[in-house]
């Protein structure tokens, strides 16, 4: 393909925002759908990321499909000091799905760390948590668990506008 083939290209854009296929070579599957080679179309991934278009590529696991409707968002309150250091040990735990920082919205909300962890059950949850805080020396850290209720659309990034034009990604 070459490297000026537009039409193609905008195809694979569209391709990738239905993520990648779950095939022994996903991108060999988006080249032939695409319309043009595997080396193509991972190279034009490749330039996507350098030049922006693509900030990152990531999963999105619909759990609640896999059977995991016990699912709690635990928000906790570390020293500015240690945040990076928590984290980074809470991220590294197994049963941690998600971890990020925030800033805090004071007075209201203190925290400033999130960790995600699923479950089939909210007392599997809740004992995973209990044995995580053990593990890495948070008794004494302010802390909330809520339990989500509703399960919210997920979707990949988008791309394009489906006329053609590129979007920028947020």
């Amino acid at each position: 393909m070459s490297p000026h083939d537009a039409q193609a290209q905008r195809r694979l854009q569209s391709l990738l925002e239905q993520g990648l296929p779950l095939t022994p070579r996903p991108w060999r599957t988006l080249a032939d759908q695409a319309g043009m080679t595997e080396a193509d179309a991972m190279a034009c991934a490749r330039r996507w990321q350098d030049d922006g278009l693509i900030k990152r590529m990531g999963l999105v696991v619909r759990h609640r499909r896999l059977g995991m409707a016990a699912n709690a968002m635990v928000v906790w309150d570390i020293a500015d000091d240690r945040v990076g250091e928590v984290g980074r040990a809470l991220a590294a735990e197994p049963a941690v799905t998600l971890c990020y920082r925030r800033p805090r919205r004071l007075p209201d909300w203190p925290y400033n760390l999130f960790c995600m962890i699923h479950g089939v059950r909210r007392a599997r949850v809740l004992a995973e948590l209990a044995a995580i805080i053990a593990r890495q020396g948070l008794d004494d850290v302010a802390h909330q668990v809520l339990f989500s209720h509703h399960a919210y659309r997920q979707r990949g990034a988008r791309y394009i506008d489906h006329t053609g034009q590129a979007e920028e990604t947020r």
